[in-house]
């Protein structure tokens, strides 16, 4: 569309996508002392820049984060999992029902790892190409 701009979330420094991912974790209740808060910021950065990792979450992204972590894959997909179930048992139902439509209260089982970064990561690179 002519004279439209559009912002590539490859020029969003990770500082700022960062804050953003913080904000939305912070919101829906993932506490900030778990291991697995600092791995689930991670793979919503890494699959808001690039979206096929959230397809390939065992080959590609736990073991990513792993290195960078220096920990196991493993440790990883269990930290992020335990991550997610504290925050789907005490996070704040309305925004779980704004981001995935559901939440614990209505007898839903919480979404898997790769759901769960999936649709963070895709609301922030709709939320940053809306800036």
């Amino acid at each position: 569309m002519k004279g439209e701009f559009i912002m590539d979330i490859s020029a969003v420094k990770d500082y700022e996508l960062e804050c953003y991912i913080t904000e939305i974790m912070l919101d829906i209740g993932v506490p900030a002392h778990l291991k697995g808060y600092h791995y689930l910021r991670d793979a919503i950065l890494l699959s808001g820049r690039d979206m096929e990792v959230v397809s390939s979450v065992t080959k590609l992204l736990y073991p990513t984060i792993a290195k960078h972590f220096k920990t196991t894959d493993q440790k990883v997909e269990r930290a992020i999992r335990n991550a997610i179930e504290v925050s789907w048992t005490r996070g704040n139902v309305e925004t779980f029902e704004k981001l995935f439509g559901y939440s614990a209260q209505q007898g839903k089982s919480r979404p898997t790892n790769s759901e769960y970064i999936a649709r963070i990561a895709d609301k922030m690179r709709l939320d940053m190409k809306a800036r």
